[in-house]
């Protein structure tokens, strides 16, 4: 099945960064690519961390979830929008989340992000708290790829990176390809990025696709970029370094099945 993790640089106005998005899911759609996976914050990247708030949307309904529906029939893709801000019960926070569209235009799965990033250098400070409500779940969906494999997709957003646990849940699910759209800072994302990727990989035997917001943006952020697609062994097959883009790569469910006969790590489990 061929993949593409989508990079951006997204910017202040939400229909600027979805007419970049529609461009980019064409190049993907063109290319041949049947899942595409689009970046945290890819609809909205605020000049403010409240800026959320005023985009929020209903689950089942709103501006952005009714581009990616109509995205995906559009192209025939399977898509999965990075992030945008659904409505939680408090109306001073909302739910980060990833929703996944199948090339019906039918929203088969949604993930709310559970944890939620603050870093605090003395130069640089985060704090998704201020606005965000974490999820409390673990999702995976199903997709049946045209090659006749029913790929089981496990998702997560970013900070989730350094929760190991969260991933091994998945796979004790049946995960074999993880999703991790985020928007790493270039201070962090130059430190950790490319080997918490690799690691997840590794220890589920599993395919993972990351794509990210690489550049600097309209309200200043700096993000890594880098988006990455590593194959169950941990190797980076597939890879774009800053700026907008596509990543493609066809990845083989076969290479899975190799991989854990050869190192079933996940049947030893014992805690």
């Amino acid at each position: 099945m061929k993949v593409a993790a989508i990079q951006m640089v997204s910017a202040i106005a939400r229909e600027a960064n979805l007419a970049r998005a529609h461009d980019l899911l064409a190049q993907a759609a063109a290319a041949g690519a049947e899942l595409a996976v689009l970046p945290e914050y890819f609809c909205m990247m605020g000049a403010r961390d409240t800026d959320k708030l005023g985009l929020r949307e209903t689950a089942g309904a709103g501006t952005v979830q009714g581009f990616l529906a109509d995205a995906a029939r559009e192209f025939g893709l399977w898509i999965v929008g990075g992030t945008l801000p659904i409505e939680s019960a408090d109306a001073g926070h909302v739910f980060n989340s990833s929703l996944a569209f199948s090339p019906e235009g039918k929203c088969v799965a949604r993930y709310d992000k559970i944890h939620l990033f603050f870093f605090d250098n003395g130069t640089e400070r985060y704090d998704e708290r201020r606005v965000i409500a974490p999820g409390a779940t673990p999702v995976v969906f199903d997709l049946p790829s045209r090659d006749g494999h029913n790929w089981r997709i496990g998702m997560s957003v970013c900070y989730d990176l350094r929760f190991p646990e969260l991933y091994r849940a998945l796979a004790k699910q049946g995960a074999d390809l993880l999703l991790v759209p985020s928007a790493f800072t270039r201070t962090t994302g130059a430190a950790h990025w490319e080997v918490l990727l690799r690691a997840r990989a590794i220890e589920n035997l599993a395919w993972v696709v990351a794509p990210a917001q690489g550049g600097t943006h309209e309200n200043g952020r700096q993000t890594w970029g880098q988006s990455l697609v590593i194959d169950p062994w941990g190797t980076v097959v597939a890879q774009q370094a800053s700026d907008e883009g596509v990543v493609l790569f066809d990845i083989d469910a076969r290479q899975i099945e190799r991989t854990r006969a050869q190192l079933p790590v996940l049947s030893h489990c014992v805690l």
